[in-house]
C-alpha cells in the first residue's frame, strides 16, 4: 500500500460538468494522462449543508451526483481520495434525529457530546469556554428533545446556523468507533484508496484546554484509526489547520500531513520577489506531505503560520490579495488573535487571481509546488486558471468554487496558461528524478533554484523572481541536457 508520487486533482463531484458521470467524461476527454496521482472528490455524500461537509451518512452518494458505481468507475484508472468528517455529522442524520426524538434513551445517544460529558454539572465555566479555539461564536447548540421536552446542550464546533447543522461526535464512545469502522469498511468495498480525516484536530474535548489538537489523546485516536484503515488497504491523511510545529509532530509520528504553509510562502516569494522566507521554511520541513496552493477554503494564515511571519508584512500580502478581489476568513477567538489585532485565518480567492492573473507568475508558483517534496494536489479551479467568481454571493468561499459547464471546460483547456500547466504536470508525473533526492544547492535572494536527482536522471528548476521566468533543465533519455521554459 503506497501513495502514488504523482499529481492529484481536487474537485467537487459536480464542479466539472455537473455530476460524477460528467467528471469521468471530462477526465477521459481532457486529462486522462494528467492526474496519475489520483482524484480527491470532495464530499459526494448525502449532506444537509456546508457543501457536503455536513454528511447524513457515508453509505449513500447524493443522487444528483450519481452513485457508488460512478465512484468505482473513476477508480478503474485513478486512485480515489474521499473525506471522512471524524469530528461531526449532520443534524439531519438518522442518528441525531433519533436522539432528538428519544434523548438519552436513543441507542445513538452516546454518539454525541452533551456538555455533562465534559462538565458534569452541565455548566461550562466561562474562563474555560474562552480557552476554546472557536470556529463559531459558541461551541454549543441547544436542542429540545421531543419525548421529554428537555433542552440538551450539545457540542457543535462548526456550523453557519443556530442551532448548528453539524453535530460533533464523541470519538471515545464505542458506538462512535463502531460507526467509523463501518464507514471505512464501506470505503474499502468501494475502492477508496486514501481517506482525508477532515477536522480531526477538533475531536478531543478536554476541560481547561483549547479543545484543539489535545495531546496525547489526539495521538491515541490517530493510532487507533490508522491501524484500522491500514488493515483495509486505506491510507489516511489527517487534515489539521494548526501551527506548523503541530504538523511536524504528526510527521514525527509517521503520519502524512498537509503543507498548509506553502501557499502563503509562495505568495510571499512572488509578491516580494525574494526567496529568503521560502528557503528558510524548506530547510526545516518534513518531506512526507501533500502540497497544495489552492483548495475549497482559502490560503491558510493563522494559526498555520504563527511565528513564521511578521504581522506588518503579512498585512501587506493580505491587502494585495484583497485589492485583487479576494476576501478574508477571520479568527473568532480573541485569545487566538495576534497582540496587534491581526486576525486573518484564511485568504480567499482563486490562486490565479491572487497572483494578478499573471500567467508567468502562476506557472512559477506551480513549478515551485511541483518541485517541493510531497504529493502535489491541484484544485479544479486552479487547473483551469479560473479567476475570482464575482457572481458568487453568501459564503465568502464561493469566490473559488465556480461550477464549470462542459462548454466552459472545453474553452478553458484551450487557454495557453492551462496548456502550459498541463505540460508541467506531465513532466512532474513522468520524470523519474522526482523519486530521488531533493536539494537546494544555490541561494540567491531573487532566484529559486531546486534540484532533484535519482541515478543518472537529474532535473533543476530555476526561477528569475524579477520577471517570473521559470526554466527546467533535465537529462533526457539519451543523457543529453535539455531544457524548456515553463
Amino acid at each position: 500500500m503506497a501513495i502514488n508520487n504523482k499529481v492529484q486533482l481536487i474537485t467537487y463531484p459536480d464542479s466539472l460538468g455537473g455530476d460524477l458521470k460528467t467528471l469521468h467524461n471530462v477526465l477521459e476527454t481532457h486529462f486522462l494522462d494528467i492526474f496519475k496521482g489520483g482524484i480527491h472528490i470532495l464530499p459526494p455524500f448525502l449532506s444537509s449543508g456546508d457543501r457536503g461537509f455536513a454528511p447524513l451518512t457515508y453509505f449513500e452518494i447524493e443522487p444528483k451526483f450519481g452513485t457508488w458505481d460512478d465512484i468505482r468507475h473513476i477508480s478503474e484508472k485513478h486512485d480515489i481520495l474521499l473525506d471522512l468528517m471524524v469530528n461531526h455529522i449532520s443534524a439531519k442524520s438518522s442518528y441525531f434525529k433519533d436522539f432528538l426524538k428519544k434523548g438519552r434513551k436513543s441507542k445513538y445517544a452516546d454518539l454525541f457530546i452533551t456538555v455533562e460529558k465534559i462538565w458534569p454539572d452541565g455548566n461550562p465555566p466561562q474562563e474555560e469556554v474562552e480557552k476554546i479555539f472557536l470556529r463559531r461564536t459558541e461551541p454549543f447548540s441547544d436542542f429540545t428533545i421531543e419525548e421529554t421536552g428537555k433542552v440538551e446542550k450539545v457540542w457543535t464546533t462548526f456550523g453557519k446556523v443556530d442551532p448548528s447543522e453539524q453535530i460533533d461526535l464523541d470519538i471515545n464512545s464505542p458506538v462512535t468507533r463502531q460507526l467509523l469502522t463501518k464507514f471505512l469498511l464501506n470505503f474499502s468495498k468501494n475502492k477508496v484508496k486514501i481517506v482525508r480525516l477532515d477536522a480531526v484536530g477538533y475531536v478531543i474535548k478536554k476541560p481547561g484546554t483549547a479543545c484543539f489538537f489535545v495531546e496525547p489523546e489526539i495521538y491515541e485516536f490517530l493510532d487507533w484509526i490508522t491501524v484500522l484503515a491500514n488493515s483495509m488497504g486505506i491510507e489516511l491523511l489527517p487534515e489539521v489547520h494548526a501551527n506548523y510545529k503541530i504538523q511536524n509532530k504528526l510527521a514525527e509520528q509517521g503520519h502524512w500531513i498537509y503543507d498548509f504553509i506553502l501557499p502563503y510562502m509562495v505568495l510571499d516569494t512572488l509578491f516580494n520577489k525574494s526567496s529568503i522566507r521560502v528557503y528558510s521554511y524548506l530547510n526545516n520541513r518534513p518531506e512526507k506531505q501533500f502540497t497544495m496552493l489552492d483548495c475549497h477554503d482559502g490560503v491558510p494564515v493563522k494559526p498555520d503560520l504563527n511565528t513564521l511571519y511578521e504581522s506588518s508584512e503579512a498585512r501587506k500580502i493580505v491587502d494585495k490579495c484583497v485589492q485583487r478581489g479576494g476576501n478574508l476568513s477571520l479568527i473568532y477567538s480573541p485569545k487566538h488573535k495576534d497582540l496587534d489585532g491581526f486576525d486573518v485565518h484564511q485568504i480567499r480567492g482563486t490562486y490565479y487571481s491572487l497572483l494578478g492573473s499573471d500567467d508567468d507568475a502562476y506557472l512559477a508558483a506551480r513549478a515551485i509546488q511541483f518541485f517541493v517534496p510531497g504529493i502535489p494536489q491541484v484544485y479544479y479551479v486552479g487547473l483551469l486558471a479560473g479567476e475570482n467568481d464575482v457572481c458568487a454571493d453568501g459564503d465568502g468561499r464561493a469566490i473559488n468554487r465556480h461550477n464549470y459547464s462542459q462548454e466552459e471546460i472545453d474553452t478553458a483547456v484551450q487557454k495557453e496558461v492551462v496548456q502550459r500547466l498541463l505540460k508541467l504536470i506531465r513532466f512532474r508525473n513522468e520524470y523519474q528524478a522526482f523519486n530521488g533526492e531533493f536539494s537546494m544547492p544555490e541561494f540567491k535572494k531573487d532566484e529559486i533554484f531546486f534540484l532533484w536527482q535519482k541515478d543518472d536522471k537529474k532535473c533543476s528548476l530555476k526561477i528569475n523572481l524579477k520577471n517570473f521566468q521559470a526554466v527546467i533543465e533535465y537529462k533526457d533519455d539519451q543523457g543529453n541536457l535539455a531544457k524548456y521554459i515553463v
